[in-house]
C-alpha cells in the first residue's frame, strides 16, 4: 500500500505540496499589499504584515510568478517580483516517485516549485510633497520594539 501511495504521488507533491505560504512586511507598517500572478489577476489584497498562501504552478511545467505592490498614502508604491524556480525535492522523483511523479504529478500541480524569496521585507520611501524643494536623504533611527518580528530576525548585529 506504501509503494503504491509513493508510486501514485509525486515528491515535491509529497513533502511540500502545491502552494507556499509566504511573509509580506514593510516599515511603516500597515502598508497595503496587492498581489497579481502572471496573468495580472489580483489574487490577494491586504495589509502589512501579513502571511499568504500562493500557488506555486501556473499549468503543467509552468511556475507561477507575482508582482506584489506595497503602497501607502505619503510614501512611494513599491513594487517586488516573486518568482517559481525549481525545487530540489522534485528531483527526489528520481528515488519516491518515478516518472508518473516526474512527468506528471509534480508537473500539474506545480509542487516541483518554490516561490523566492519567501520573506518579503521592504521599506517605503516617503513621497516628496508637490512645491517642496527635494530634501536630502535622511537617516531613520527605529527603536527595536519598533521594528516587525520577521525583520528582526534577520537583524545582524555591527557593534560587537
Amino acid at each position: 500500500m506504501v509503494a503504491l501511495t509513493i508510486g501514485l504521488n509525486g515528491c515535491a507533491s509529497i513533502i511540500t505540496g502545491s502552494s507556499q505560504t509566504l511573509t509580506f512586511t514593510s516599515v511603516p507598517e500597515s502598508a497595503t499589499i496587492e498581489i497579481k500572478n502572471r496573468n495580472g489577476v489580483k489574487v490577494h489584497t491586504g495589509q502589512t504584515p501579513a502571511t499568504v498562501s500562493l500557488k506555486k504552478g501556473a499549468g503543467y511545467f509552468k511556475p507561477e510568478s507575482y508582482q506584489v505592490s506595497f503602497s501607502k498614502p505619503g510614501y512611494q508604491t513599491k513594487t517586488v517580483e516573486v518568482t517559481g524556480t525549481l525545487s530540489g525535492w522534485y528531483l527526489g522523483n528520481i528515488i519516491f516517485g518515478g516518472l508518473v511523479g516526474l512527468l506528471i504529478v509534480d508537473p500539474a500541480t506545480g509542487a516541483m516549485y518554490k516561490l523566492a524569496p519567501k520573506d518579503i521585507n521592504t521599506v517605503l520611501e516617503a513621497q516628496n510633497l508637490v512645491g517642496e524643494a527635494k530634501q536630502k536623504p535622511t537617516l531613520t533611527v527605529m527603536l527595536a520594539q519598533d521594528i516587525p518580528e520577521q525583520m528582526m530576525a534577520r537583524a545582524v548585529q555591527i557593534n560587537k
